[in-house]
């Protein structure tokens, strides 16, 4: 039986890494799984060697303080896949975490076929890192195509799959217009996937919402949130009492729920992605701390912080980035768009030139998991 070791470091890794496996599973039922995962690989059968949310670390400074534990995670995780003997180790996202235990793998067992799933940013930093990655990645899957120039300049195998959060044909069915507030406009909170994230943006988001709540009586919030942070969430949330936001983690309900949002507020990252493929009008908002700022600001090669804005080299959804990511501002944009239908449609409109720039022929699922059958075979 062929084995592969599904590894992943945080919650949108392991969303990502289900979708692919749940098709190759229909393609070969035969493979043998192991992972460190979260709850979307779990609801396929995927044991995972420990929580997820034991490596889930944001930011320069965090990873400082954790340094040795994240270490021992590493060398760990290392040890297990050794002994389950993978035919391939496929790592998604999270390369802090996921190429370092991808580069011991290969040392120990060079035999095992070490593929990537998701590209790391290296349009954006660390160009020298290419170089690095040829020595222990024998596969790069890319979530957009002009990423592909990178790694051919070094002759590192790659293709473009697409990615997943853009693809076309997104049929969420579930019956669930009982559950929507009548005589309100949905307004869709990503406040992030990672607890340090969450930190941070939430309480900032909150305290918005209980300034909309002073000046406006037609809105309701939903937060989209992953199992693995609802809890935190609702720490906050309980606080303030509000009669209009609730938390949802189903993913089929959440993206019924955006698409009936007439605007959604996104913390920075690839979500923002599916917010446009829903052709909902938003605003970015992230915030670090200083010291965390000040080292992103020396390393970044790009001007923007959103996937989108870095496509088009300018700014067609507004990012609010640390001063500007307060409670003030956040309120200021929202009504501002709000007021001016005529600026949403046009982002709208701008964003989905941009996905149509980027989608792959059939799915992002499909393209990946037939490089995977390949090295099966």
């Amino acid at each position: 039986m062929k084995k592969i070791f599904v590894l992943t470091g945080e919650p949108s890794g392991d969303k990502l890494a289900s979708t692919l496996i749940a098709r190759l599973k229909l393609e070969n039922p035969e493979i043998e799984y192991l992972s460190v995962g979260g709850t979307h690989l779990k609801t396929l059968g995927i044991k995972s060697i420990y929580d997820l949310k034991e490596i889930t670390y944001l930011g320069f400074t965090s990873v400082l303080l954790n340094i040795f534990k994240i270490k021992s995670k590493i060398n760990k995780t290392v040890e297990e896949i050794i002994k389950f003997n993978p035919d391939i180790l496929l790592s998604v996202d999270s390369p802090d975490f996921t190429l370092r235990v991808a580069e011991k793998v290969k040392k120990i067992n060079s035999n095992i076929k070490t593929i990537h799933y998701v590209a790391p940013q290296v349009w954006i930093w660390r160009k020298n890192r290419v170089k690095k990655i040829k020595k222990f990645i024998d596969h790069i899957l890319l979530l957009f195509e002009f990423e592909k120039k990178y790694f051919d300049e070094e002759n590192i195998k790659n293709t473009f799959v697409g990615h997943p959060l853009i693809e076309k044909n997104q049929n969420s069915k579930s019956v669930i217009y009982n559950i929507f507030p009548k005589n309100k406009k949905i307004i869709s909170i990503f406040p992030g996937s990672r607890n340090s994230e969450i930190n941070v943006l939430l309480p900032i988001i909150l305290d918005f919402i209980k300034l909309m709540n002073k000046k406006h009586n037609e809105y309701f919030f939903y937060i989209h949130a992953t199992e693995e942070n609802k809890s935190l969430i609702l720490e906050y949330v309980k606080k303030y009492n509000f009669d209009n936001l609730d938390i949802v983690t189903e993913e089929n309900i959440k993206s019924e729920i955006l698409s009936k949002s007439i605007f959604a507020v996104s913390k920075s990252g690839t979500v923002s992605l599916q917010i446009c493929n829903y052709n909902v009008p938003s605003i970015i908002i992230y915030k670090l701390s200083f010291i965390n700022f000040m080292i992103f600001k020396m390393l970044v090669n790009v001007k923007f912080a959103n996937i989108i804005n870095i496509i088009n080299d300018r700014e067609v959804i507004p990012e609010l980035l640390q001063n500007e990511c307060n409670v003030n501002e956040i309120y200021r944009s929202v009504i501002y768009f709000l007021k001016n239908p005529e600026l949403m449609k046009k982002q709208v409109s701008e964003c989905s030139k941009t996905l149509e720039g980027i989608r792959s022929k059939t799915s992002s699922a499909s393209e990946a998991s037939s490089i995977l059958i390949k090295y099966l075979s």
